[in-house]
């Protein structure tokens, strides 16, 4: 039945008048009986009828009056406000899906902000083996952090901060003997990251406009396999600007700027639209998008 109609015969029943209900409803009269004409169709019963000057209700019209009542009232409920959202009580687990190279860097300051608001909150960070969307759409993860691509078209994505790449290579490699320049990058065996295997990217299409072409060695499915391998040998990798600098020193690694003009790359967060009102999920946002703006840098460049 439309509630609507459900309100009304609350109303017509509460109330045995048709110009009273009326009043209750906020409409005409004219309209308000109407709504009776239908009702008595829907019920196969007058549900009120006259006696006097005044309208009386059926047996059946009895019956239903307090039932229609507490379903108006139910209904009502379903959409009053949620109750406040209590944080320091909220149990969830959210699970993120980013690189292992971001992760470094923002698991730590993340967990330790969540924590501090909410001790009950476990999280679940997933390698990007589903990147892309589907581990979103399937519920699989509750947030995509990293670099956004090929997301499902329902899929919401906020852009975080843009971060230039940079080279890495040990602080005794012989690149640093003189200016790096694209021909001497180009010359050097480098250590491409991919979890498929991929060899090529947007640096060899920039070497190629240059008509250089540089020897990926090595591929890693990993970011911190391509440090660890760069820093006990001649290959050269790729890091984000100034990140994980204690980390980088402490391998013996040195990074430099890329001598090919390349823009920054984005870095955002991606998730599910069933998640965008749910009132956990947009807290749990909030403190991924403060710690990541706070340790990657608002929009530089």
């Amino acid at each position: 039945m439309d509630l609507n109609l459900l309100r009304a015969l609350d109303a017509l029943l509460q109330e045995n008048s048709v110009t009273r209900a009326a009043e209750r409803l906020g409409t005409s009269p004219a309209a308000a009986s109407r709504m009776l004409a239908k009702l008595r169709r829907a019920a196969g019963d007058p549900l009120l009828v006259r006696a006097g000057q005044e309208l009386v209700p059926t047996p059946r019209a009895l019956e239903l009056r307090e039932e229609v009542s507490a379903l108006v009232r139910r209904s009502d409920a379903l959409f009053r406000p949620a109750s406040a959202f209590d944080v320091a009580g909220l149990r969830r687990t959210f699970t993120v899906q980013a690189a292992d190279l971001l992760l470094a860097g923002l698991a730590g300051p993340l967990l330790e902000r969540v924590h501090g608001a909410a001790p009950q909150v476990d999280v679940v960070f997933l390698a990007e083996t589903l990147e892309g969307g589907p581990a979103l759409r399937q519920g699989h993860a509750d947030l995509e952090l990293g670099v956004l691509g090929h997301l499902d078209p329902e899929t919401r994505a906020e852009t975080l901060t843009e971060v230039p790449m940079v080279g890495v290579a040990r602080g005794g490699h012989p690149l640093f003997d003189g200016p790096i320049d694209a021909r001497r990058f180009a010359e050097a065996d480098h250590i491409g990251v991919s979890r498929r295997g991929r060899r090529h990217g947007p640096i060899d299409t920039e070497l190629a406009r240059r008509e250089l072409r540089r020897r990926v060695a090595v591929v890693v499915p990993s970011h911190t396999s391509a440090m660890m391998l760069a820093s006990t040998s001649d290959l050269v990798s790729l890091t984000l600007a100034d990140w994980l600098p204690e980390t980088m020193a402490a391998l013996g690694l040195r990074t430099f700027p890329l001598p090919l003009g390349l823009p920054p790359v984005a870095i955002g967060m991606a998730w599910h639209p069933r998640n965008s009102a749910d009132r956990a999920h947009r807290w749990f946002r909030s403190h991924v998008r403060a710690v990541a703006v706070g340790a990657l840098g608002g929009g530089r460049s």
